[in-house]
């Protein structure tokens, strides 16, 4: 049968769908409204995102999360809806319900809801982003790897590569030349990193082209527009992002990662050879030579190691990088920190132990305000699990509902830190935290989800100014831009155009 459709059958057709299609977003971006819950206009089709292809002067998802907290404070609100797309999300401004989302309420708020793909991504399957149950016993799994007895076992391994970043510092510094700080300490947590997670020697000082130092740097490149508008599309539908084989990670980062730790496992077992690092903890998990039999697969050793990789190459670098900024810029704290490291390390025959750098108490204040004025994630991410009724609320979290926490809003509120532009390590001194809830510091998260490598990344960066400090003064050189500005696109907080100090032997 001739099909006589008209043009204007079709336009008719075509206006019907449009019609359909515009009552729809308009309905999905009705959601709060309809809830009485304040929020933000959304736009179609980014809702509260911003948008990747077009601003002459882009902003960051965290920019916006800051920006949107503050507003929200100051309009007494304890909660503001917002849109990813046209997916539902719940920015949490009250510290009470940061809490509840954290700790207090957590059954209802287990996963983060980031995008992993076991079967075309293993690597995407770690323990940052796992949920439920199989994030339960991964973490039980894993959590007798970062006891104080096994920190202090790897401690070595984080002074010998102190040393050689005192070696190589002391070479530049001779040349009178200025240092991109991010690149020499990028260089030092991957041999760290590369050390005891992999057990190998990266020697990235005298390799800058190391393999594991340049899928260091791939890993980190910011996004591009293109991925970052494919980013957001995962958001959406994580099912659909599966059957089309959407991964996290670029195969040949997978590969390399993969290669390296099942040879570095199977050389290991061939040669009875042991080694005090985290793969051979892992390996052990696997074995069931630890907790009680329960073993790892392969899979899953590999992408806990290269999380830890991820984790350790970036966010110490930064924290260290960031750190030697301020005190450039303030130099009678940073004559404090040096004063504080050599009289605890003569009392210690001047040797970098594992007690010794526990009792720089004053670093740590140090790092800690680094860690609030540059925190790696500006927000962090939990994903309901179950409907929740907010306390003192008529208002129920629905499951599926993404829920926001603010942590760069939060450690810029002049409410909990006065002048909080300003650089001011007595912020942490123990009186001062004990006057603040703990929700008010939240560089490595809180509750049952915070960072299991915290205290490594402590250590490995007490360990790293320890070096520099105690030999080195250190000052900011004409080509860093100040104020410094932050990269948009960056994965987690990082300036652009590097940071260069001057380093003088003393």
């Amino acid at each position: 049968m001739a099909c006589h459709c008209s043009f204007l059958d079709v336009l008719a057709v075509i206006s019907t769908l449009l019609a359909v299609g515009y009552a729809y977003i308009k309905w999905k971006y009705s959601y709060w409204s309809r809830k009485n819950i304040p929020y933000i206009e959304p736009s179609f089709p980014f809702g509260n995102l911003p948008n990747p292809f077009f601003g002459g002067n882009p902003e960051s998802f965290g920019d916006r999360t800051t920006q949107l907290y503050k507003e929200a404070k100051a309009k007494g609100y304890r909660h503001l809806g917002m849109y990813f797309m046209l997916r539902k999300a719940y920015l949490v401004v009250d510290l009470e319900l940061v809490k509840n989302v954290m700790t207090k309420d957590f059954q209802h708020f287990v996963d983060r809801g980031v995008y992993t793909n076991e079967k075309d991504d293993p690597l995407s399957a770690h323990l940052f982003a796992l949920e439920g149950k199989k994030w339960r016993n991964l973490r039980t799994k894993l959590t007798p790897t970062f006891t104080s007895g096994k920190m202090r076992a790897m401690f070595q391994t984080l002074v010998d590569c102190g040393l050689v970043l005192e070696q190589y510092i002391e070479g530049l510094s001779n040349t009178k030349e200025p240092i991109n700080i991010k690149d020499v300490l990028g260089c030092f947590s991957t041999d760290i990193i590369g050390s005891c997670a992999f057990g190998l020697d990266c020697n990235s000082f005298e390799d800058p082209n190391s393999p594991f130092r340049e899928y260091g740097k791939k890993i980190f490149q910011p996004y591009s527009k293109l991925r970052s508008f494919f980013r957001i599309l995962m958001l959406q539908n994580y099912s659909l992002a599966r059957i089309f084989g959407v991964r996290q990670t670029k195969k040949e980062a997978s590969d390399f990662f993969m290669k390296v730790v099942e040879d570095t496992i199977a050389y290991r077992k061939k040669n009875n050879y042991v080694r005090n690092d985290f793969l051979q903890l892992l390996t052990n998990s696997k074995e069931g030579k630890e907790n009680d039999g329960d073993m790892l697969t392969m899979n899953e050793i590999v992408a806990q190691s290269y999380v830890f990789f991820i984790a350790g190459f970036e966010t110490s670098s930064s924290a260290m990088t960031f750190a030697l900024f301020e005190l450039s810029m303030h130099p009678e704290i940073q004559d404090k920190v040096r004063d504080e490291i050599r009289t605890v390390l003569a009392k210690h025959d001047n040797q970098m132990t594992y007690d010794s750098l526990n009792e720089l108490k004053y670093m740590g204040q140090v790092i800690d305000e680094t860690l609030r004025k540059y925190a790696p994630l500006s927000f962090l991410t939990r994903e309901c699990v179950e409907d929740y009724k907010v306390p003192g609320e008529d208002f129920v979290v629905e499951k599926g509902t993404r829920v926001l926490i603010p942590v760069r809003g939060i450690h810029y509120d002049e409410e909990f830190y006065p002048n909080p532009e300003k650089f001011d390590p007595e912020r942490f001194t123990e009186e001062n935290k004990k006057n603040r809830s703990q929700y008010t510091f939240l560089p490595f998260g809180e509750g049952p989800r915070i960072c299991i490598g915290l205290r490594f990344g402590i250590m490995e960066s007490k360990v790293g100014l320890t070096s520099i400090l105690r030999k080195f003064k250190v000052t900011l050189n004409e080509k860093t831009e100040v104020p410094l500005k932050m990269n948009p696109r960056a994965i987690v907080t990082t300036s652009e155009g590097g940071i260069w100090l001057n380093l003088e032997k003393l």
